[in-house]
């Protein structure tokens, strides 16, 4: 299963308590206090690790605890501090606090703490004055912080492919990479995104996210939208992928549109227009003037099926991913 969005539970340790003791010993009668510190709770962290691509795991473990720091013990020994806790999370996992609704950390390379371990509490050693030379009594140990946490991932990837349902966004994921999406004639045969790779040259590779089918609405959450349309936020590069035989002015606008009610910025970035289905298309509607059409983008024609044009295609959504946003 692809896993985007999930809520967990996460409780760093609490410090451990400090000791009450004092120092007895044969040739040491004014031995004095001798309670040691408690140690530290464990941190919870979350760390990216680039080998994940879901949040799946989460799905079947929602608690997750770091352990507490050891008391402190007689003779001034400190109790011992607890081990982190490390979580691994997919690249592009945005994290939220999920009582306020707050934007905790946006996590593309990195770790984060999302919980800190309580301090530990001190022993009676450290309490000793001149005017109070025999202290009986110590601190308690901290507790650790606990939280509900939303995590969302949204796929970093060089170019989005975006289109309504059955435009043929899957056909040339599985063409231009090695992906392999589940293809069929009807709508939303992709019901989770894919990331592809494609080879550019000997050193350069184009990561291509077929993002599954927006409708109009999609951003109050019709259809799949709001599940999907956070995928497109990574992305550096937009492809418009339209049916030439389906009405692609209309489809055009919705997709437009539905980008614009989710974020106006989506707007602002690199983007093209592809007609797809050239193979089937008759005279009339290829020499239509679609530059006219579409005023101010640039238009590729295409079949992802017989793979015509795909190479230019591949080759100038390189080239818009190679730009410095």
């Amino acid at each position: 299963m692809f896993i985007d969005r999930v809520k967990i539970y996460v409780k760093s340790g609490d410090g451990g308590d400090g000791c009450v003791a004092f120092l007895r010993e044969k040739y040491r009668p004014r031995g004095g206090p001798a309670g040691g510190d408690g140690g530290k709770g464990g941190d919870v962290i979350l760390r990216v690790n680039k080998k994940l691509h879901t949040l799946l795991d989460f799905y079947y473990r929602r608690m997750y605890k770091a352990k507490n720091g050891r008391p402190g013990e007689g003779k001034n020994r400190h109790g011992k501090s607890a081990d982190d806790l490390i979580i691994d999370v997919p690249p592009g996992t945005v994290v939220f606090d999920a009582e306020s609704g707050e934007q905790i950390a946006d996590l593309v390379d990195g770790e984060f703490i999302v919980a800190r371990g309580g301090r530990g509490g001190r022993g009676n050693a450290q309490f000793a004055t001149s005017t109070n030379q025999a202290p009986k009594y110590a601190e308690e140990g901290k507790p650790g912080e606990e939280k509900w946490l939303i995590l969302e991932l949204r796929l970093i990837a060089d170019v989005g492919l975006v289109g309504l349902p059955n435009a043929g966004k899957s056909t040339i994921i599985s063409r231009l990479t090695n992906a392999h999406p589940k293809i069929a004639d009807y709508p939303f045969t992709t019901k989770e995104p894919h990331l592809g790779i494609a080879e550019i040259g000997m050193d350069r590779r184009l990561v291509i996210a077929d993002i599954p089918g927006i409708i109009e609405g999609a951003h109050l959450g019709k259809g799949m939208g709001l599940e999907f349309l956070r995928h497109i936020s990574r992305t550096k590069v937009i492809v418009i992928l339209l049916d030439i035989l389906d009405e692609p002015e209309k489809a055009y606008r919705t997709l437009l549109s539905e980008l614009s009610e989710y974020s106006e910025e989506l707007l602002r970035r690199p983007r093209i227009v592809a007609l797809n289905k050239i193979d089937a298309a008759d005279r009339e509607l290829l020499n239509r003037n679609w530059e006219k059409i579409f005023s101010g983008e640039e238009i590729f024609k295409i079949s992802a099926v017989a793979g015509t044009g795909l190479k230019e295609f591949l080759a100038k959504i390189s080239q818009l991913a190679d730009v410095d946003m």
